[in-house]
């Protein structure tokens, strides 16, 4: 999804009463952290995982009653039984659902990456649905305010990386509902890659539409807990200053140490091109490859899990195979993109194969798939019309730290260790703010 240098620009530039329920946890940010839940039965992890929505439904969205109800949402807001949770709110008497906030790809999700769906009357429930992708906090306020939002709620599958877009539609959504004085409510969801935190720290320099704010990269938190934690950490400095009313409804049943395929969930792909869980699984790491010149599989079957060139060879497979790098290997493979780099052009590269999700590391994998493709004459990385910070490479993993080791010759080790104080504060940070064990 993330990093297409014709995506808009994303740059960055009261309390309402909290509303009762017992399926809700009160925002960390305004209350002590609640105790997370227990692990799930390694024998039934992956059957009786309920999500937020779904949770909330069951009890007839009593929540949303009395509300005047703006919902951002994308084609995962989807219940159990494949309903999206728009379609069961419109549905349900004594509900006032004032309109619908759709992000890149649109809320019915028509829209390819960097694009949106233009402001229509959704033809299934009749709703006004507003084109909120790019807008910033001050476009999304003039949003609510224009659909009359008392409260807003939020549910999109998130893949649980910084440069993946819609955390940051949530954020400027909680910064918006702050400004309106509206509350603000998540619906959780599971993240599908789990509770490992990875990755360099984005610097406030380098803030941009596929990382706004200083989190580490692969962030290991569900949505619920990312909000909980933007509200204690990042709102209080954010224009006005101070919180947002937030509510999280938690997921049922599930332990941040199930995948995704183990959680029996249906999959909806959260953007074109991340269409299965197995794509989550590397896209933390290969989404790098977005800032080269290198294919990263858009316009194949498979995004992100391939990887190559026209001026790669079998060599490359070879290379990183005798890494012997945790949980993973690389099948030599072979590809013609339908769209996107490379065109129409036969690429060599590699399939990655993730034989061990508990082990497997995505982002120091995809160092050394960059290390290994730079042994390559054609490599290069991927400009974009930014002067200022041409690479797009350092949009994505936050800073020029990355690109200028590499570049330098640094080794895997050296690179990786760069990023683990950083990793470690991160984990310090967001402990109070962890809903699930």
């Amino acid at each position: 999804m993330a990093a297409m240098p014709s995506r808009r620009s994303l740059m960055a530039g009261g309390t309402a009463a909290a509303l009762a329920s017992p399926l809700l946890g009160r925002s960390a940010a305004a209350a002590p952290a609640a105790p997370p839940a227990g692990p799930a039965d390694a024998r039934t992890r992956g059957r009786g995982v309920t999500p937020g929505a779904d949770a909330a439904a069951a009890e007839g969205w009593r929540l949303l009653r009395g509300r005047k109800t703006g919902v951002v949402s994308n084609p995962t807001g989807v219940l159990r039984d494949a309903r999206h949770v728009v379609d069961s709110m419109a549905a349900q008497k004594g509900l006032e659902i004032v309109g619908v906030f759709g992000p890149e790809h649109g809320f019915r999700g028509s829209a390819q990456a960097g694009e949106s769906e233009p402001e229509f009357q959704d033809p299934r429930t009749g709703l006004t649905v507003y084109d909120a992708y790019g807008a910033d906090a001050a476009k999304m306020a003039s949003l609510f305010r224009k659909a009359g939002v008392d409260t807003v709620v939020f549910d999109i599958q998130d893949v649980g990386v910084r440069f993946y877009t819609y955390i940051w539609t949530m954020y400027h959504a909680m910064v918006a509902a702050r400004d309106v004085k509206a509350s603000f409510i998540v619906l959780d969801r599971p993240n599908p890659i789990g509770r490992r935190a990875d990755g360099p720290l984005l610097t406030p320099e380098f803030a941009s539409g596929v990382g706004l704010k200083p989190i580490v990269q692969q962030h290991g938190m569900t949505v619920g807990e990312l909000a909980r934690y933007f509200n204690g950490e990042l709102l209080p400095g954010e224009g006005s200053g101070g919180k947002v009313d937030l509510e999280v409804v938690r997921v049922r049943g599930w332990s941040p140490d199930a995948t995704a395929q183990q959680t029996g969930l249906p999959w909806v792909p959260p953007s074109p091109n991340m269409p299965t869980p197995d794509t989550a699984t590397v896209y933390a790491g290969t989404g790098y490859f977005e800032g080269t010149n290198l294919s990263e599989g858009r316009g194949t079957t498979q995004p992100f899990q391939f990887v190559g060139a026209p001026f790669l060879d079998h060599h490359y497979s070879d290379r990183l195979n005798a890494l012997r790098l945790p949980g993973v290997r690389f099948r030599e493979g072979y590809f013609v993109p339908t769209f996107s780099k490379h065109q129409g052009k036969t690429c060599a590269g590699v399939q990655l194969l993730v034989t061990d999700p508990r082990r497997y590391e995505a982002v120091p994998t995809a160092v050394a798939m960059l290390r290994e493709a730079m042994r390559y004459d054609g490599f290069a990385w991927r400009k974009d019309a930014d002067t200022e910070r041409p690479y797009w490479i350092d949009k994505l993993s936050g800073s020029p730290r990355l690109r200028e080791m590499l570049d330098s010759g640094a080794g895997l080790r050296e690179i990786t260790d760069a990023w683990r104080g950083e990793v470690r504060a991160f984990e310090r940070a967001r402990r109070q703010y962890l809903l699930y064990r």
